[in-house]
């Protein structure tokens, strides 16, 4: 496993992985490394879910062996879908209210999407989340959900399964920092976004 030491600093170029929509073993190739490339490369990507998406602008990473993931206590019918095939989605809820999607890398281990620059779909985004001001419609794990209309229904599935659709991106400026919310392994580098972008849940310090 990757350390916060093996973290470059802002202004590194990530993404770039490829072109056109991941299906297949275009897929598993993406999804199939380390959860810190893979939350790197995610930056840029384009995601939708039934049309509904946008460019994928913040992520995190978790390992089975990181006290703050889901998995570090090993698989339960919560999170059996962190435990499936690399490319898979997996699907939580948080505070009872939101909630939160997640690509899995290697078993066990997983990129939590927590922002995105919205790009499609607009007008429905704006419907679901009742604001018309775009850089709060997915400026978080819980917003982007309700905006793209995530739910549990749509958990434990490839992302070349429908409704969702991902492509590559261009390499794109990222930074990095601590992550958001946890308190065990806080100190990890793990929290990766597109360097100067407006469409992020918080501000890298």
């Amino acid at each position: 496993m990757l350390s916060a030491s093996d973290m470059t600093d802002g202004g590194t170029i990530s993404g770039g992985i490829g072109t056109g929509t991941l299906t297949g073993e275009s897929l598993r190739k993406f999804f199939e490394r380390d959860a810190i490339t893979v939350s790197r490369d995610l930056l840029g990507c384009h995601l939708t879910v039934d049309g509904v998406g946008g460019r994928i602008t913040e992520t995190e990473a978790y390992f089975p062996d990181d006290e703050a993931s889901h998995s570090f206590r090993g698989p339960t019918k919560r999170n059996l879908a962190m435990y499936g095939k690399p490319g898979n989605v997996y699907i939580y809820r948080i505070y009872g209210m939101y909630w939160c999607l997640n690509f899995v890398c290697h078993p066990g281990s997983a990129a939590l999407i927590r922002a995105l620059e919205p790009e499609t779909g607009i007008p429905v985004m704006i419907e679901r989340r009742g604001t018309d001001m775009l850089t709060s419609l997915c400026s978080g794990p819980g917003k982007l959900c309700q905006a793209l209309g995530i739910d549990i229904e749509i958990n434990d599935r490839l992302l070349d399964r429908p409704p969702y659709a991902i492509t590559p991106s261009a390499p794109v400026p990222i930074v990095s920092g601590k992550r958001i919310g946890i308190t065990k392994n806080a100190e990890a580098l793990w929290r990766f976004g597109i360097q100067g972008s407006r469409y992020l849940s918080k501000p890298f310090r």
